[in-house]
């Protein structure tokens, strides 16, 4: 059925009439579907106001206060892969420094523990390797060896990192609380790591 639509003398629509035709075709389709399309709605009549004023944007939280760094994580270094590396990034977390030499027999029997609870731990008790004591190529031979290419493994070929935790023998491990302070120094087996490591993420 055609709709009669109202023209002004100058034969364009009116806009009484062009109102009059869209709420024709609203009816019309109300009429078939039993639904009112959303642009359809929304073109027919203005939204309600509820008379609530606009909901504020939310206020972004603010960023946690860095970490203190303690005397302990003040150095920085180089791994075996040529990567730089800063120790004042892991300040707020307890932190295990193992020193390692390459022919060491005791190292090499603690590195598969190290390979193995190194990544599972990385974000809550971050261990990162010494190697002195030993040749470049030594050391990265020992890396590969042993699986340890996840963790960091500092080049301190020159000592200074020995010298400065005052560690004359390997294998050590150097334990560092989350406040700084030294709370274990020497040798761990494998166990004693594995307990000590989790014992620090669960603190």
């Amino acid at each position: 059925m055609r709709i009669g639509i109202g023209r002004t003398a100058a034969g364009h629509l009116s806009r009484p009439a062009t109102a009059a035709a869209l709420v024709a075709a609203l009816l019309a389709t109300v009429s078939c579907t039993g639904t009112v399309p959303p642009e359809a709605a929304a073109a027919g009549s203005a939204p309600a106001s509820t008379g609530a004023p606009a909901t504020a944007p939310a206020t972004a939280p603010t960023s946690a206060a860095p970490a203190r760094i303690p005397d302990t994580l003040r150095f920085t270094g180089t791994t075996l892969t040529g990567a730089p590396f800063d120790a004042t990034r892991l300040a707020g977390r307890p932190v295990v420094l193992w020193f390692w030499a390459p022919w060491c027999a005791t190292c090499a029997s603690q590195a598969w523990t190290v390979a193995e609870i190194a990544p599972r731990y990385r974000d809550t008790v971050p261990i990162v390797g010494v190697a002195g004591l030993g040749e470049e190529r030594a050391m990265k031979d020992f890396v590969t060896e042993f699986d340890l290419a996840g963790t960091p493994q500092i080049d301190d070929r020159a000592g200074a990192l020995w010298r400065r935790f005052r560690v004359t023998e390997q294998s050590t491990f150097l334990i560092i609380d989350r406040d700084g302070k030294v709370v274990h120094q020497g040798f761990l087996d494998g166990e004693a790591l594995t307990a000590r490591v989790t014992a620090l993420a669960g603190a």
